[in-house]
């Protein structure tokens, strides 16, 4: 399959996010390679990088995933110490950033267990400290939940009077990542930026927290913990989730009533009914035998996260993630790729018109914006660009200039 054939539709894919196939024919693969590049101009790998570590990867093989991503790791981290050893902080960080992009993606199909761990610890080592070399406005926060705490980094604006976007992200996210993904831009934009992990994201099923239904609950303790921290005002908050993280947004805006607008890439209305026909559609690839190692390790990280061990267990308990849309009057902007499933088409359009509230939008993206992928991976200025025109709006803020 050529880097641009289109991948084929069928009724058995719910979780289609690519509209066509950039550089692996496994999907899994696909997908996070397209992040892996949508990280690049936030300070992630650059092109050749990627593809060069994609080089070493063999197409549907976790293994060759992982070893390729952290052992480019280790190189970046190695030249980031020789730099800094010289003086060269700004380029130390630069590329501390960049050995940090790899050891996040290396865990993506490192699976449950050691290496994950290990892994993930390199990444949050890597990226503290490209914060601190890098002098960014970043400060590590902890909100208190159950028997652990939800971690977070909070950039402030050099603008104190700016608007806080509180961003969430999905099944496959860490907080650290979405800096990449989208916080950078909204930090330059003129915006302050909260990131944080819900219950089964980044680390946290290590520490047994997994997916919750009620994504309110602990949005609430965050937004108490920005507010007693840093001084976050109510009605000044925006809310963004992206992916399963589009799901957290809409439930919360369902609830919370200190945010002033909520965003959502895609948003989810009924995150059960996407598990449970992901679930029908892996049993049919395991009838078939055509799920691919890539695949099944990536399985295995969904049921950890959720903490479920069968397929019925993982989709009894996210069967009660549904949102409603008529509990929600706060301003709502929905971003939509175009080649997204036509689950997450369907979901999103219904959301959008089920809203009760009087302002909102809903953005669909086709293939010619080059931002028709799952969040705008392909295309992460655009996701940026949509959003933070909407928050200019609705705050009647003048766009920052370009620095």
């Amino acid at each position: 399959m050529s880097r641009t054939s289109p991948v084929p539709e069928t009724p058995d894919n719910p979780t289609r996010r690519l509209g066509m196939t950039y550089r692996f024919n496994d999907e899994h693969m696909d997908l996070f390679f397209m992040a892996a590049l949508g990280w690049g101009p936030a300070g992630g790998l650059d092109i050749g990088q990627a593809y060069y570590v994609a080089g070493q990867v063999i197409d549907g093989d976790p293994d060759s995933w992982v070893q390729a991503f952290s052992d480019y790791g280790d190189d970046l981290d190695r030249q980031a110490d020789a730099w800094l050893a010289k003086g060269w902080q700004r380029s130390a960080g630069e590329m501390r950033l960049k050995a940090f992009a790899c050891y996040r993606s290396a865990w993506q199909f490192a699976g449950p267990g050691k290496r994950f761990i290990e892994l993930y610890a390199q990444h949050q080592r890597a990226f503290a400290q490209a914060i601190n070399e890098l002098r960014l406005p970043g400060s590590r926060f902890e909100t208190p939940w159950k028997h652990t705490h939800l971690p977070g980094h909070y950039f402030a604006n050099a603008d104190a009077d700016a608007p806080v976007v509180l961003v969430i992200g999905g099944a496959d996210t860490c907080h650290e990542d979405l800096f990449l993904s989208v916080g950078r831009n909204l930090l330059e934009r003129g915006y302050s930026v909260a990131l944080v992990d819900l219950p089964g994201q980044g680390d946290l099923q290590a520490q047994d927290l997994y997916w919750e239904a009620e994504a309110e609950k602990p949005v609430a303790c965050v937004i108490d913990q920005l507010m007693s921290q840093f001084g976050v005002r109510p009605g000044r908050i925006a809310l963004l989730g992206l992916s399963l993280g589009g799901y957290f947004a809409c439930r919360v805006a369902g609830y919370e009533t200190r945010l002033a607008t909520v965003m959502a890439s895609t948003p989810l209305r009924d995150a059960g009914e996407l598990f449970a026909r992901s679930v029908q559609a892996a049993t049919a690839q395991h009838t078939a035998a055509t799920i691919s190692a890539a695949a099944m390790r990536n399985h295995e990280t969904t049921f950890w996260k959720a903490g479920a061990r069968t397929p019925q267990e993982l989709m009894e308990r996210t069967s009660t993630m549904q949102a409603d849309p008529s509990r929600v009057t706060v301003p709502f902007l929905s971003l939509l790729g175009g080649a997204e499933s036509d689950l997450f088409a369907d979901q999103a359009r219904a959301w959008h018109a089920g809203l009760s509230s009087p302002r909102k939008s809903l953005v669909e993206l086709p293939a010619d914006t080059g931002a028709d992928g799952h969040c705008q991976v392909n295309n992460r200025l655009r996701l940026a660009q949509e959003c933070c025109g909407w928050l200019d709006d609705l705050f009647a803020r003048t766009p920052v200039a370009a620095k």
